[in-house]
C-alpha cells in the first residue's frame, strides 16, 4: 500500500504542481509548501517523540541536504514546470538514476560502465529527445527550453543529494530530518524567491492556488514522505524503487484527463524508451554492487 501511495500520488503532484503554478509564483508555491509540511513534521514528532533538536553535525547535513533535495529538486523542478507540460517535467525527473551512475563514474570513477548500462543511458537520452521534440511544437510557449533546462538541473539536484546520502550519513529519524530540511529550505526559498520572481501577498493568493498548496502539503508531503520512507524499510530496493517507473505514466494520463496535456503515440512511445533505459541502468548498477559485495566476502 505504502508502494502504491508513493507511486500514485507523486505522479499527481506533478499535475497538482502545474495547476499551481498557474495561480503562485513556483517558489513561493514550494516555500509555502515546504514551511507548512516541514512545520507539522517537526512540531508533531518534536511533541510526540520528545526529540531533541539536531547536533551542530545533524544541522550541517540536514542544511547540505535541504539546499540540494528541497531548494534544488523540489525548487527547480516546480519552477521548470511552469514552461513545460506535467508529464515531461516527470519523465526528466525519473531520469535520475542514469545521473547517478554517470555522477559516480566522473567524479568517484567507483563502477565500470557496462555495455548495459550504455545502452540504458543512451535509451534514456533518446526516450526524452522523443517526447520533448513532440512537446516542443505543442502550445508550450517560448521558454519551453528553459522549462527543460530548469528540471534537468531539478533532477542533477536530486541525483546529487542521492549520491551525498549514501557517502555521508548521519544518525537521525527520517521523518524529523525530512521536516528540518524542509524547514530550512523554506527560509532559503524566501529569500531567492523574493530575489527572483514577483511575490504575491498572502491576503491576495487565490482560493484554488490554496486548494493546491494544501493537497501538496497534505497527500504530496506528509502522506507520500511518510509512505516512501516505510516501503523503503520494509521492501526489497528493487521492489521500493518501482514508483521511478510509475509515476511518468501517472502523471501523463493524469495531465491528460485534467489539464488537456497532448498524450500521442509518440510521447508514449518516448516515456517507454525512457523508463526502458532507466530500467536497464538500474539493473546493471544492481548487478554491479553484487558483484562487488560478493567479492568484498
Amino acid at each position: 500500500m505504502a508502494l502504491i501511495v508513493t507511486s500514485l500520488i507523486w505522479g499527481i503532484t506533478w499535475v497538482v504542481s502545474k495547476m499551481g503554478v498557474k495561480e503562485l509564483p513556483p517558489l513561493q508555491m514550494a516555500y509555502i509548501r515546504q514551511f507548512i509540511a516541514g512545520s507539522l513534521f517537526v512540531g508533531c514528532l518534536t511533541l510526540i517523540k520528545k526529540l531533541p533538536l539536531p547536533t551542530a553535525k545533524q544541522f550541517r547535513w540536514l542544511f547540505v541536504m535541504a539546499i540540494i533535495m528541497f531548494v534544488g529538486a523540489n525548487g527547480l523542478s516546480t519552477w521548470g514546470v511552469q514552461y513545460i507540460p506535467a508529464g515531461l517535467g516527470s519523465l526528466i525527473g525519473a531520469l535520475y538514476p542514469l545521473s547517478v551512475v554517470v555522477l559516480e563514474k566522473v567524479f568517484f570513477k567507483s563502477k565500470p560502465l557496462t555495455a548495459v548500462t550504455i545502452v540504458g543511458l543512451l535509451l534514456g537520452i533518446s526516450g526524452i529527445a522523443i517526447v520533448s521534440y513532440e512537446n516542443a511544437f505543442h502550445q508550450n510557449g517560448p521558454h519551453f527550453l528553459l522549462g527543460v533546462l530548469l528540471s534537468t538541473a531539478a533532477m542533477l539536484s536530486w541525483s546529487i543529494g542521492t549520491i551525498f546520502m549514501a557517502r555521508n550519513k548521519v544518525e537521525i529519524n527520517p521523518y524529523y530530518g525530512v521536516g528540518w530540511q524542509m524547514l530550512i529550505s523554506s527560509a532559503i526559498l524566501f529569500v531567492v524567491m523574493h530575489i527572483t520572481q514577483p511575490v504575491i501577498p498572502f491576503f491576495q493568493i487565490s482560493a484554488k492556488a490554496w486548494y493546491v498548496i494544501s493537497f501538496l502539503v497534505v497527500f504530496g508531503s506528509l502522506f507520500t514522505f511518510i509512505a516512501f520512507i516505510y516501503s523503503m524499510k520494509v521492501l526489497p530496493t528493487a521492489v521500493a524503487s518501482l514508483y521511478a517507473y510509475i509515476n511518468p505514466f501517472v502523471a501523463m494520463v493524469a495531465a491528460y484527463i485534467l489539464l488537456n496535456e497532448k498524450l500521442s503515440v509518440n510521447i508514449l512511445w518516448g516515456s517507454i524508451v525512457t523508463i526502458a533505459g532507466v530500467f536497464l541502468v538500474n539493473y546493471s548498477n544492481k548487478k554491479a554492487n553484487k558483484i562487488i559485495a560478493e567479492a568484498e566476502i
